[in-house]
């Protein structure tokens, strides 16, 4: 059985490509003014946690958050861990893909089955490489990771190990998820693996 037992997943900060509104998949955008002080916010709710592994994607906005919380800690890249490409959507904020794809919108917010980004990364292909880099992040020798990464990433890192989807919207840009696995070897919400569902 993989000694990991604890992983904290951080979103990225705020971009310059404004990442609040805009989807910037595979974009390699900086981190903004905004999202530095969002992930020095964070890496203060860490201040007391041990990590003897720290990994981020080879994109800025998670290898510059990383910097930030990692307290000088190595960092990995793991390639795998790039948000989903969002194909001719990239870039673009709710309203502009809503306005220049009416119907493909309608199907992305009703999650109808079969939906994919026009001229994007097909999902299964996203979760299956994402899969690729979460084996190798369990079979590291780590105890407890910290990863700085996309919303996408981190939504199906904790999918595949809870076995089922965060709360819509989950994480916010700065937010944290906290996993813990069980002596049984299944995963959970929260620091510990007794926490109720959510605390952090």
């Amino acid at each position: 059985m993989p000694k990991l037992n604890r992983i904290v997943m951080i979103r990225h900060g705020e971009t310059v490509g404004n990442s609040s509104v805009r989807y910037h998949g595979s974009s390699d955008l900086a981190l903004s003014d905004t999202g530095r002080a969002q992930l020095r916010r964070a890496a203060q709710r860490l201040r007391t946690e041990f990590f003897d592994a720290v990994v981020a994607s080879p994109l800025r906005r998670s290898w510059q958050g990383a910097a930030i919380v990692a307290g000088g800690a190595p960092i990995r890249l793991e390639d795998d861990f790039r948000e989903i490409h969002f194909g001719r959507w990239e870039g673009m904020t709710a309203e502009e893909i809503r306005a220049s794809d009416p119907a493909l919108y309608q199907d992305w917010q009703a999650k109808a089955e079969g939906f994919e980004f026009p001229g994007g990364e097909p999902r299964g292909e996203f979760r299956a490489r994402v899969g690729r880099g979460l084996d190798r992040l369990l079979e590291g020798g780590a105890t407890a990771a910290l990863l700085v990464l996309h919303k996408g990433t981190i939504r199906a890192i904790a999918e595949k190990l809870l076995g089922r989807p965060l709360d819509e919207g989950q994480p916010e840009l700065g937010g944290l998820v906290s996993l813990s696995r069980a002596s049984d070897g299944s995963w959970h919400e929260g620091r510990r693996s007794s926490d109720p569902v959510g605390l952090e």
